[in-house]
Protein backbone atom coordinates (compact mmCIF):
# COMPACT_ATOMS: atom_id res chain seq x y z
CA UNK A 1 0.00 0.00 0.00
CA UNK A 2 1.68 2.95 -1.48
CA UNK A 3 1.21 6.67 0.29
CA UNK A 4 -1.56 7.56 -1.99
CA UNK A 5 -3.48 4.75 -1.05
CA UNK A 6 -4.15 5.10 2.93
CA UNK A 7 -5.91 8.20 1.96
CA UNK A 8 -8.35 5.95 0.24
CA UNK A 9 -7.98 3.05 2.87
CA UNK A 10 -11.31 1.92 4.57
CA UNK A 11 -11.22 2.68 8.32
CA UNK A 12 -11.96 -0.37 10.73
CA UNK A 13 -14.81 0.11 12.71
CA UNK A 14 -14.71 -0.83 16.70
CA UNK A 15 -16.18 -4.25 16.92
CA UNK A 16 -14.26 -5.13 13.94
CA UNK A 17 -11.03 -4.03 16.24
CA UNK A 18 -12.53 -5.34 19.09
CA UNK A 19 -13.26 -9.09 17.88
CA UNK A 20 -9.46 -8.90 16.47
CA UNK A 21 -8.18 -8.52 20.04
CA UNK A 22 -9.99 -11.07 21.12
CA UNK A 23 -8.51 -13.38 19.11
CA UNK A 24 -4.90 -12.19 19.88
CA UNK A 25 -5.59 -11.96 23.57
CA UNK A 26 -5.87 -16.02 23.77
CA UNK A 27 -2.42 -15.67 21.82
CA UNK A 28 -1.12 -13.82 25.00
CA UNK A 29 -2.75 -16.02 27.13
CA UNK A 30 -1.21 -18.94 26.20
CA UNK A 31 2.37 -17.11 26.22
CA UNK A 32 1.88 -16.26 29.79
CA UNK A 33 0.49 -19.90 30.54
CA UNK A 34 3.31 -21.65 29.03
CA UNK A 35 5.83 -18.72 30.50
CA UNK A 36 4.10 -19.42 33.96
CA UNK A 37 4.38 -23.45 33.41
CA UNK A 38 7.98 -22.82 32.63
CA UNK A 39 8.65 -20.70 36.08
CA UNK A 40 6.85 -23.05 38.49
CA UNK A 41 9.02 -26.12 36.72
CA UNK A 42 12.14 -24.45 37.16
CA UNK A 43 11.05 -23.16 41.02
CA UNK A 44 10.24 -27.04 41.75
CA UNK A 45 13.36 -28.30 39.47
CA UNK A 46 15.49 -26.20 42.39
CA UNK A 47 13.40 -26.53 45.35
CA UNK A 48 12.32 -22.79 45.90
CA UNK A 49 9.92 -21.53 48.09
CA UNK A 50 6.73 -19.30 46.80
CA UNK A 51 9.26 -16.97 48.83
CA UNK A 52 11.75 -17.19 45.66
CA UNK A 53 11.81 -13.88 43.62
CA UNK A 54 9.35 -13.96 40.69
CA UNK A 55 10.71 -10.65 39.03
CA UNK A 56 11.77 -12.64 35.85
CA UNK A 57 8.09 -13.74 35.07
CA UNK A 58 6.92 -10.58 36.03
CA UNK A 59 9.27 -9.24 33.16
CA UNK A 60 8.38 -12.08 30.75
CA UNK A 61 4.27 -11.19 31.65
CA UNK A 62 4.86 -7.48 30.90
CA UNK A 63 7.22 -8.37 27.52
CA UNK A 64 5.55 -10.64 26.24
CA UNK A 65 2.83 -8.02 24.71
CA UNK A 66 5.57 -5.70 23.67
CA UNK A 67 7.45 -8.49 21.95
CA UNK A 68 4.31 -10.40 20.25
CA UNK A 69 2.66 -7.34 18.98
CA UNK A 70 6.19 -5.43 17.60
CA UNK A 71 6.76 -8.64 16.10
CA UNK A 72 3.73 -8.89 13.91
CA UNK A 73 3.56 -5.42 13.32
CA UNK A 74 6.81 -4.97 12.32
CA UNK A 75 7.21 -7.97 9.69
CA UNK A 76 3.81 -7.74 7.53
CA UNK A 77 1.85 -5.16 9.48
CA UNK A 78 -0.80 -7.83 11.05
CA UNK A 79 -1.13 -9.97 13.87
CA UNK A 80 -3.12 -13.31 13.94
CA UNK A 81 -6.07 -11.65 14.30
CA UNK A 82 -5.45 -8.65 12.64
CA UNK A 83 -5.38 -11.50 9.61
CA UNK A 84 -8.59 -13.11 10.49
CA UNK A 85 -10.21 -9.64 10.36
CA UNK A 86 -8.23 -8.35 7.66
CA UNK A 87 -6.30 -5.48 9.25
CA UNK A 88 -3.22 -4.06 8.73
CA UNK A 89 -1.39 -1.70 11.10
CA UNK A 90 0.70 0.86 9.07
CA UNK A 91 2.46 4.13 9.77
CA UNK A 92 0.66 7.56 9.22
CA UNK A 93 2.30 7.58 5.39
CA UNK A 94 1.51 3.90 4.28
CA UNK A 95 4.73 2.35 5.52
CA UNK A 96 5.52 -0.26 7.48
CA UNK A 97 5.48 0.43 10.92
CA UNK A 98 8.77 0.53 13.37
CA UNK A 99 9.56 -1.33 16.58
CA UNK A 100 9.46 2.31 18.49
CA UNK A 101 5.76 2.82 16.97
CA UNK A 102 4.86 -0.77 17.70
CA UNK A 103 6.30 -0.02 21.59
CA UNK A 104 4.50 3.62 22.18
CA UNK A 105 1.17 2.02 20.89
CA UNK A 106 1.36 -1.09 22.87
CA UNK A 107 2.06 1.00 25.46
CA UNK A 108 -1.08 3.58 24.57
CA UNK A 109 -3.10 0.47 23.94
CA UNK A 110 -3.00 0.00 27.61
CA UNK A 111 -2.99 3.65 28.71
CA UNK A 112 -6.52 3.21 26.29
CA UNK A 113 -7.49 0.09 28.19
CA UNK A 114 -7.12 1.28 31.64
CA UNK A 115 -8.59 4.38 30.98
CA UNK A 116 -12.08 2.57 30.88
CA UNK A 117 -11.86 1.75 27.23
CA UNK A 118 -11.78 5.39 26.52
CA UNK A 119 -8.68 5.53 24.23
CA UNK A 120 -10.68 2.92 21.68
CA UNK A 121 -14.00 4.75 21.93
CA UNK A 122 -12.15 7.58 21.27
CA UNK A 123 -11.99 7.02 17.28
CA UNK A 124 -15.82 7.15 17.36
CA UNK A 125 -15.24 10.89 17.88
CA UNK A 126 -12.06 11.20 15.85
CA UNK A 127 -12.66 12.47 12.22
CA UNK A 128 -9.92 10.12 11.22
CA UNK A 129 -11.11 6.88 13.02
CA UNK A 130 -7.95 7.33 15.43
CA UNK A 131 -7.84 5.45 18.88
CA UNK A 132 -5.31 7.37 21.20
CA UNK A 133 -2.82 4.47 20.45
CA UNK A 134 -3.06 5.25 17.26
CA UNK A 135 -2.41 8.58 17.36
CA UNK A 136 0.53 8.66 20.11
CA UNK A 137 2.37 5.88 17.78
CA UNK A 138 1.64 7.94 15.19
CA UNK A 139 0.06 4.78 12.78
CA UNK A 140 -2.53 3.97 11.57
CA UNK A 141 -5.00 0.43 10.95
CA UNK A 142 -7.32 0.41 7.54
CA UNK A 143 -8.94 -2.31 6.30
CA UNK A 144 -7.90 -4.56 3.60
CA UNK A 145 -10.57 -5.41 0.53
CA UNK A 146 -11.34 -9.05 0.06
CA UNK A 147 -9.00 -11.18 -2.50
Amino acid sequence: MSTNDISDAAIPGLPRRLAAIFYDSWLIVALWVLGAAVDVALHAAAGMTEESSRLPLQIYLTACPFVFFGWFWTHGGQTLGMRAWRLKLLDEHGNPVTWKQSTIRVAGAYLSTFALGLGYLWMLFDRDGRTWHDSLSKTRLVLLSRN
